[in-house]
């Protein structure tokens, strides 16, 4: 079972596996009788908390361990280990912080060690524990000031026996994608302020040293991320503290950078950031918003990295996707899916078996980067899967076969949108998720006429923002299903006067 569905089923069943487990914290239950007359435990579905429920974590679990799982989506203010039950109870500091965690986890496997883990909301609102294990305590006031960007103690240092270096050293395996300054950045301004970076491949491997500015944020960044991927699957994090306590930044490019000195030269052939990357006005305002600071680090990397991949991602092209929806899918609509991570060449549903077709996409890279992405999504009703192919092209039905239009050639579509060397969209490439970016609107268009043109396909349309010109919007759905639906109905959808409605998935939420 893949990831996605792993976790869905994990936290639909959680409630259910409870009874295993002896009730530790007294969790309303009741007894249903089946159809058969035998009774079976059920345990009443938990409302919101901010208190939540973690099972099946390794015997040998950490608190910090824990903690990390909970850390980018806000503060963590207490937690419980069953350490013989392979539970924890994580609190977090307010209750949307939860609903965020939980939102977050619906669609991303939480892991730890590589190990998936389930999580579901606590019938409890908060933990009554005693503080008596100073260390977690002390842990746990150190992620606080972390992440209120003010100066823990030097007790809470000493507790948590910080190393004396801010600075990280970090080697990146299986780089299949670009990881580039500003990905980098991105991701380890969730654990405090990023002073320095320089990159370097050393022994073949793309190395960085990274500078914070304190010695704590390094560790908790290290705790974090140590071992987790960039992207699904591949550009994994391998952590440690460096023996220099300071890096001497002479140039401002896509190698080095100093954000504390935007002024900085670009040295000799090498392009020169602007200031405004040189030196963001908040680092760490995306990765406040999508939780990216987690396994996979996608959604945060791929806003990042600026373009595509290094090409790398495999020998092929060629995507199989699988449990399709036979009755409703067509080559046009894997073509709007599958393109909003590459440019799409050619699509082919096979005859003998229509729920399964061939997409082939502009290069090896592309086809993992939408492999990554769209690898267990909901289509029209069906999870689908999507893995590498054996097949190097897809072949179109030679002059005198009909295939029945199963087999389209895109090759020469006007709506790829990687086409042009430094567009735009190559900063834009997402998960997908339940909020959608339009663009192209008409500025006679007004909110209620596209709240009403996105929910024609029977979704709901929960939030609306327009940008200030008009031109473009903000449309959240109550679900990524409904907002996978409305990009397949409604990009490239005409307007009229030679106007075409441009979607794509969104980072951001209302």
């Amino acid at each position: 079972m893949d990831g996605i569905s792993d976790v869905a089923v994990g936290i639909k069943r959680g409630s259910d596996e409870l009874s295993v487990y002896n009730n530790p914290l007294n969790v309303s239950t009741a007894s249903e009788e089946t159809s058969n007359g035998s009774k079976k435990l059920r345990v009443e579905e938990a409302a919101p908390s901010r208190v939540l429920h973690i099972r099946k974590l390794p015997s040998d679990v950490t608190d910090p361990e824990i903690i990390s799982l909970g850390l980018p989506f806000g503060k963590v203010s207490n937690i419980l280990t069953l350490k013989g039950k392979n539970q924890a109870f994580l609190e977090m500091g307010s209750e949307e912080s939860a609903v965020t965690m939980m939102n977050y986890y619906t669609t991303v496997t939480p892991l730890i060690r590589h190990i998936p883990v389930f999580i579901q909301y606590s019938n409890h609102k908060e933990l009554k524990t005693d503080s008596t294990n100073q260390r977690t305590q002390a842990m746990l006031q150190a992620v606080s000031a972390v992440h209120s960007s003010t100066s823990p103690s030097t007790e809470l240092s000493e507790l948590l026996s910080a190393p004396c270096s801010p600075v990280l050293r970090i080697i990146i395996e299986s780089m299949f994608y670009p990881v580039t300054l500003d990905v980098l950045q991105q991701i380890f301004s969730k654990f405090g302020s990023v002073m320095k970076i320089i990159t370097f491949t050393k022994n073949n491997q793309f190395q960085a040293l990274l500078q914070y500015s304190e010695p704590l944020q390094a560790q908790q960044a290290k705790l974090s991320l140590d071992g987790q991927n960039i992207y699904n699957s591949c550009c994994t994090l391998r952590i440690d503290f460096s023996k220099l306590v300071n890096l001497n930044v002479k140039y401002n490019n896509d190698k080095s950078r100093d954000y504390t000195r935007p002024e900085l030269p670009a040295g000799d052939g090498q392009p020169h950031m602007d200031s405004h990357m040189a030196y963001p006005k908040d680092t760490s305002s995306l990765l406040g918003k999508i939780p990216g600071a987690l396994n996979p680090l996608s959604a945060a990397a791929a806003v990042a990295a600026g373009r595509v991949a290094l090409g790398q991602g495999g020998s092929t092209a060629v995507l199989l996707v699988s449990n399709l929806n036979d009755e409703m899918v067509t080559p046009q609509s894997l073509f709007t899916l599958f393109g909003v991570y590459g440019d799409v060449q050619r699509v082919k549903i096979l005859y003998n078996k229509k729920d399964n077709a061939l997409v082939q996409l502009c290069d090896t890279s592309q086809a993992q980067l939408a492999m990554s992405h769209l690898n267990g999504l909901k289509m029209f009703g069906k999870v689908i899967r999507v893995a590498m192919s054996k097949h190097q092209s897809v072949a179109l039905p030679r002059d005198s076969l009909d295939d029945h239009g199963l087999t389209k050639d895109f090759t020469n579509s006007p709506l790829h949108r990687f086409k042009k060397p430094g567009s735009k969209n190559f900063q834009n490439i997402f998960p997908p998720s339940a909020t959608l970016h339009i663009s192209n609107i008409p500025q006679d268009m007004s909110e209620d006429d596209l709240r009403a043109l996105f929910s024609n396909g029977g979704g709901a349309v929960k939030a609306f923002r327009f940008f200030q010109d008009h031109k473009m919007a903000l449309i959240q759905m109550s679900a990524v299903e409904e907002a996978t639906q409305a990009l397949l109905d409604l990009h490239n959808y005409s307007l009229g006067s030679n106007q075409f409605l441009r979607v794509s998935f969104s980072k951001s939420t209302i």
